[in-house]
């Protein structure tokens, strides 16, 4: 019997300790193996004639290097290896020059298909990567499927069935919209299908140096990228590098009853087949407020319960407007209210919803929860590979989109970057860049959002309170759209734009916008916080009469003056 010494070295928790352990002991020959990661060695009973440097290939098998020792500690033998381990660091540790597989050209695997995946895909692809995609459901993600695409189709058809029966002007008949629910629905999921094989299969097709495999991709306990194929059987994919892009999924909170009912989230709303007639919307955020408001306009009566202000990540006065703006719609709000208790069953001859507030009992026909998305991280053995997550499970990425493992990046809304598809397929570009050798940030000073209710939440950079707590002394100003021209042309001036500036600079810190084509205005404004220009660059530019857009100028001019006491286009 011999005992052999092995000091160990890019260990980092007590894990890394384990899984080197079981490997060792898997080992013929060995009869005990215990790994001390507080030690950073190996002690190893073996059967006579085990080579010392097969039991160095099983731990750098693993990802980390070692050397045998001799009852000294002196170094007998040591390994040499050219695999790349996985390091667990306290900061993503950059990886500048790509390391090739022996097979030749970098190979890289994608774990997801949406938006991020993709941009990541065709980059690296195109820098002459060999990609793996790897999705376990529909190819394409949130936004074509469920998200974005589809559920801005069903709000412009609310928005016209709306403007039928509640249009300004007096020359026009107004009457209510006759609403044909189900060929609503085809033509949505039809364009859906159009834009998911445009977009996202036909790229497959077409692109050689991209290959989908089907599965839920996981690590193992070694630090091997496993997929776990539909057959239930797990295949051991190699890869020099890999992106995390699985996105994210609604979150249900833990009200009691809740998850024993046939609630709806926003997937499933979105593909209804029949329009209810009492829908309550339990949540505050962009999805309650943009379906609500789109049920509502088709004909459902809508009662939404937000457990705060409506959008209250926003300036207070954004959630107040649009409040005002859906109540005079005919919704009913009810925030700063907890949904204390959910049932479901038979009232009244019919299956409903009770939802009490502990002020009052709800009934309703369905129930959609809508209280924010988390990242989509659970059971993806990121533990060993050393990828750190928040308390929310998203991955911690640096503005390379490099996280804690320093061959494994992430992108898109799993990560703790913005949950914006276009931030997501942004960070997937660069991450290939810099997967394939390259050195580029993604730049997150100025990010455009848009909420699609009617009037628009259009923002960008920081509320009057965000530049407060980094330290400006700011100044801000508000014009309300019935000084914008273009606004009462239309016969709508519900909303407003606000200004937020530094006092001593003028330079525009972050606007925020309430208009019926607020994303249509906020990229002006998110390029002038992006270039620093400022309130009088603002003021002093010409912009197009009449537009809506016009309203960055006007508001812009009321630093300095009363634009009450200014003519139309005046400079």
């Amino acid at each position: 019997m011999n005992v052999q010494t092995l000091r160990i070295t890019g260990m980092t928790c007590d894990h890394c300790a384990k899984s080197i352990e079981e490997a060792l002991a898997g080992m013929a020959g060995v009869v005990e193996a215990q790994v001390s990661y507080d030690e950073g060695s190996a002690r190893i009973k073996t059967e006579a004639g085990v080579d010392s440097a097969k039991l160095i290939d099983t731990v750098q098998g693993k990802g980390f290097d070692a050397e045998v020792l001799d009852r000294k500690g002196s170094t007998v033998a040591k390994g040499v290896s050219d695999r790349p381990h996985i390091s667990v660091v306290d900061t993503p540790t950059p990886s500048l020059k790509p390391r090739r597989s022996s097979r030749g050209a970098l190979e890289v695997a994608i774990i997801g298909s949406g938006g991020a995946a993709f941009a990541c895909a065709i980059r690296a692809a195109e820098e002459g990567a060999k990609v793996t995609l790897i999705e376990r459901g529909t190819l394409g993600g949130t936004c074509v499927n469920v998200g974005c695409v589809p559920s801005k189709i069903m709000i412009r058809a609310a928005h016209l069935a709306h403007l039928q029966s509640a249009h300004p002007f007096d020359g026009i008949k107004k009457q209510a919209a006759v609403i044909d629910r189900s060929a609503l629905l085809r033509q949505q999921q039809g364009r859906v299908e159009e834009l998911r094989h445009a977009k996202y299969e036909s790229i497959l097709e077409s692109n050689p140096g991209i290959t989908l495999v089907r599965g839920f991709a996981h690590f193992g306990k070694a630090g091997d990228l496993m997929v776990k194929q539909p057959d239930g059987k797990d295949k051991r994919l190699h890869a020099d590098r890999v992106l995390i892009a699985t996105g994210a999924w609604p979150s249900i909170p833990k009200t009691p009853g809740l998850r024993d009912t046939p609630y709806w989230t926003s997937t499933k709303a979105l593909v209804a087949e029949q329009l209810p007639e009492h829908l309550i919307v339990y949540g505050g955020s962009v999805v309650a407020v943009e379906l609500g408001q789109a049920f509502l306009r088709l004909g459902s009566k809508v009662t939404l319960i937000a457990r705060s202000t409506l959008l209250s990540k926003t300036d207070p006065a954004i959630g107040e407007g649009l409040k005002a703006a859906l109540a005079a719609e005919g919704m009913r709000i009810l925030t700063h209210t907890a949904v204390k208790q959910v049932s479901f069953g038979r009232k009244w001859f019919r299956k409903r919803f009770r939802v009490d507030t502990g002020g009052e009992a709800l009934l309703g026909d369905r129930l959609l929860v809508a209280t924010g998305r988390i990242p989509i991280t659970p059971q993806m053995g990121l533990e060993w590979v050393g990828v750190r997550t928040d308390q929310r499970g998203a991955i911690v990425v640096d503005d390379h989109m490099r996280t804690s493992a320093e061959h494994i990046y992430a992108a898109g809304d799993c990560t703790t970057q913005p949950q914006f598809v276009y931030v997501a397929a942004a960070a997937g570009t660069r991450a290939a860049i810099n997967m394939m050798g390259g050195e580029v940030a993604l730049d997150l000073s100025a990010v455009p959002e848009v909420v699609f209710t009617d009037p628009q939440v259009a923002t960008v950079g920081l509320t009057v309170a965000q530049a407060n707590e980094l330290g400006f002394k700011v100044e801000s100003r508000t014009l309300s759209l019935d000084n914008v021209p273009r606004a009462l042309a239309n016969f709508d001036t519900r909303g407003f734009i606000k200004l937020v500036s530094e006092r001593e600079s003028g330079r525009l810190l972050g606007a925020q916008v309430l208009a019926g084509e607020g994303g249509e205005i906020i990229q002006t404004a998110a390029l002038a916080v992006r270039h620093r220009l400022t309130i009088k660059d603002l003021a002093d530019q010409l912009f197009p009469y009449l537009t809506m857009v016009e309203g960055l100028k006007l508001c812009a001019q009321t630093f300095t003056k009363d634009v009450k006491q200014l003519s139309c286009c005046a400079g």
